[in-house]
Parts: C-alpha cells; sequence; structure tokens
C-alpha cells in the first residue's frame, strides 16, 4: 500500500496534460517500467474506464491500485494522485492569486503543456502498436478519430463506443479467440476473481446515495447539498475532465460569480493530477464557513459515484474477459480509445500547446530525447519546466 500511494503521489506531482496524458503516464510507468501489470490487463481497465461515469483518468489509477493491493491499494492510489492537485487549488482558493500572471509561472505552465504533447503521443504511438495490429482495428481507430475530431459531441462519442463494442463483439471474436486460447490458463486464474456476477455493496450504496441526493438537492444551503450537488455531477458525467463543467457551472456554478467560477476551471488546468480536483476549488468557495471542510466533502462526492461502479464490476469484469464475445468487444473498444486519444493530441493538448515554432521545435527535442533515451518523467518535467519558464521570463522582457 506504501509504496502504491509512493508511486502514485510521484504522478500526482508532475502528471500535467489531462486526462490522455494521465493514460500516457500511467501505461509508462505502471506497465513499462514497473511491470505491475500488462499491457492486456491495462487495456481492459481502459476500457471499462470510458464506460462508466466519473473521473477516466482516475478510475484507471484506481484499478491499477486495486490490481496491486486491492481495496487499500486503491484507496493509496486515489489518495496519492488525487493530493497534490487537491491540496494546491484548496490553497488557491484561500490565498492570492496575483502571481499567477507573472512570465515565470505563465512559462511554466506553457513548457508543462508542451511535455503533455510528448506524453500523450508516445502513448497514442505505444498504444496503437499494441492494440491496433489487424486492419479492423486500425480501420476503427482511424474512423473514431475522425469522428472525433468533426463531431465530438459527448452523447455521439458515448453512441461510438457502444457501436464499435457491438461490431467488435460480432466482427472481431474470432480474433480474440485466438488470444483466449494462447492464455488460457492465466486467464482463467484471473477469471476466476469472482465470476461474471457485480459486487452488490458497492452498487447498492451507489444507488443510495444517488437517491438520497435527489432529496438532499432541497434542503438549502447545507453541507448535504453542497455534496448532492458534487456527487450528482460525478455520477451523471462520462468521459470525466472538461465534460464535468456543464453540469457543474448548472449547479455550482450559479452560487458563484462567473469570475470565480472560471478561475477555477483554469487553475484545475494549470496544476497536475486529475480534472474533477475543480471540486476541491469550488467547494471551498461555496462553503465559505469552513473552505477546508467544504472542499472535502465536494471532492469526494465527485470522486465516489465513479469508483463506487467501478468496485461492484471490477471483478466480474476479469471474469467477462473470459468471453470471446466481450474480449472482442473490448478490443473494439481498445482500438477506439485509441482514435479518441488520437483526437485529444491533436485537439485540445496540440492546439492549446504548440502556439509558435519554437514550441514545435522543443516537442521534436522531447520526442527524439524520448525515443532514443527513455528518460524518467522526472527528467522530462525538469526539462520542460525550466524551458518553459526560461521562454517566459524571456518572452517578458522583449
Amino acid at each position: 500500500m506504501g509504496e502504491v500511494f509512493k508511486q502514485f503521489l510521484l504522478l500526482g506531482l508532475m502528471s500535467f496534460g489531462g486526462p490522455a496524458a494521465h493514460i500516457g503516464y500511467f501505461k509508462r510507468r505502471f506497465v513499462d517500467e514497473l511491470g505491475w501489470l500488462d499491457a492486456e490487463r491495462f487495456g481492459a481497465i481502459v476500457a471499462m474506464s470510458q464506460v462508466i461515469p466519473g473521473p477516466g483518468s482516475s478510475q484507471v489509477g484506481f484499478a491499477i491500485g486495486h490490481h496491486k493491493a486491492g481495496l487499500s491499494g486503491a484507496l493509496a492510489a486515489f489518495l496519492g494522485f488525487t493530493l497534490p492537485s487537491f491540496l494546491l487549488l484548496y490553497l488557491m482558493a484561500v490565498a492570492s492569486l496575483s502571481w499567477l500572471d507573472t512570465s515565470w509561472f505563465q512559462g511554466l505552465i506553457h513548457g508543462l503543456k508542451l511535455m503533455a504533447v510528448v506524453v500523450v503521443t508516445d502513448a497514442v504511438l505505444s498504444m496503437f502498436n499494441q492494440f491496433c495490429r489487424r486492419g479492423a482495428t486500425r480501420l476503427i481507430m482511424m474512423l473514431c478519430a475522425s469522428f472525433t475530431l468533426f463531431v465530438g459531441t459527448l452523447a455521439s462519442q458515448l453512441g461510438l463506443l457502444i457501436l464499435v463494442a457491438v461490431i467488435g463483439a460480432v466482427w472481431l471474436a474470432p480474433s480474440a479467440l485466438q488470444g483466449l486460447e494462447q492464455d488460457t490458463g492465466q486467464q482463467g486464474a484471473k477469471g476466476g476473481e469472482g465470476g461474471l456476477r457485480p459486487q452488490m455493496l458497492p452498487l447498492m450504496l451507489f444507488i443510495l446515495l444517488f437517491g438520497l441526493s435527489l432529496f438532499w438537492l432541497g434542503t438549502g444551503h447545507s453541507l448535504f447539498q453542497l455534496f448532492a450537488q458534487f456527487y450528482q455531477a460525478g455520477a451523471l458525467v462520462f468521459g470525466g475532465g472538461h465534460v464535468v463543467l456543464p453540469l457543474l457551472e448548472a449547479s455550482v456554478g450559479q452560487q458563484l460569480t462567473s469570475e470565480r467560477f472560471l478561475t477555477g476551471y483554469a487553475l484545475a488546468q494549470a496544476v497536475p493530477g486529475p480534472m474533477f480536483t475543480l471540486a476541491a476549488f469550488l467547494g471551498a468557495e461555496s462553503w465559505l464557513e469552513s473552505p477546508l471542510l467544504g472542499a472535502l466533502v465536494a471532492t469526494l462526492a465527485i470522486f465516489l459515484p465513479g469508483f463506487l461502479l467501478q468496485l461492484s464490476l471490477l471483478r466480474s469484469w476479469h471474469g467477462l474477459m473470459g468471453r470471446a464475445r466481450f474480449r472482442g468487444a473490448i478490443m473494439g473498444i481498445n482500438a477506439a480509445v485509441v482514435g479518441l486519444l488520437l483526437a485529444a493530441l491533436i485537439s485540445p493538448v496540440i492546439a492549446s500547446a504548440i502556439l509558435a515554432w519554437p514550441d514545435a521545435l522543443l516537442v521534436l527535442t522531447g520526442l527524439a530525447w524520448q525515443v532514443r533515451y527513455r528518460p524518467s518523467i522526472l527528467m522530462l518535467l525538469l526539462g520542460f519546466a525550466l524551458a518553459g519558464m526560461l521562454f517566459g521570463v524571456l518572452g517578458g522582457l522583449f
């Protein structure tokens, strides 16, 4: 549990770039470097995070912690990955923000956005090689990337994932059978972790809290209402990240000025870790009687529904991976996820980071460094942070 906490705390301090980049960080650290799980299990976890509500990248981390050390490992992964951004956003909610406009800080953030381009590009290439080996999966990947770039609404992405799952269950099942026969013993052991039925206790708790939240919304200015607002946002949003913003704006945003709400949103993009820790800033702003208590309640509430659903499905999900049609559906979803990551790499990751030719040159240098020497994440972080601050200071002077 301590090792899980340490590894996720390290990632929580440096995971800039949003959900797509976080998946890249996780794969690099836990699959390629530490070997805590294989690429197939990692792909299954990523696929599950795409089809249940909640914070996508945090759910991947939660499941990796659960795979390594059970429920205590899952909680350690959540605490480690979330704690840095929670503390930063809480402190920013109660402190002066004048230093955010300084040239060195703006340069630092820009440098870390450029690092995210390198990390996401590496993740897309790696996952493409792993999950898009066949012509069918490559076709699915390209179609999903194109569709997401040109349509890109939340409802359309959910419909696309469902369609791809159905196609994969029919079209890719024979290919999935070949892989199933090759690792029958290993997959059988994994499949024996809990059969095909979901765990009922976390599922019932999710339903109970959702029902109570409907009642608590009408209790006026209270911690129960604050919990209900953030719990419903976490329970109703698919895809995580920026998708949660409209739900929060429609509920909590009515209690704050638009300036403070947008300030919190901008700060959540500027700090490492999951976008859902925006709840820490909004919770502190909404509960001025005790900002820390408000931040804790809001953060717990927005993460809780996704984690309860994941706990209910984790063991049955592993069991279902022993079924050829289900594996075929996951093969299709994995290819679609690569397409979604490619679309995210193009917009918003590249679009918001590469603003001039020096940015492109720095990214190409970073990619060459990454491919040739495979530096640690700390080395990447240090290099891009220093380069960003240098560019920011020079830009401020001239």
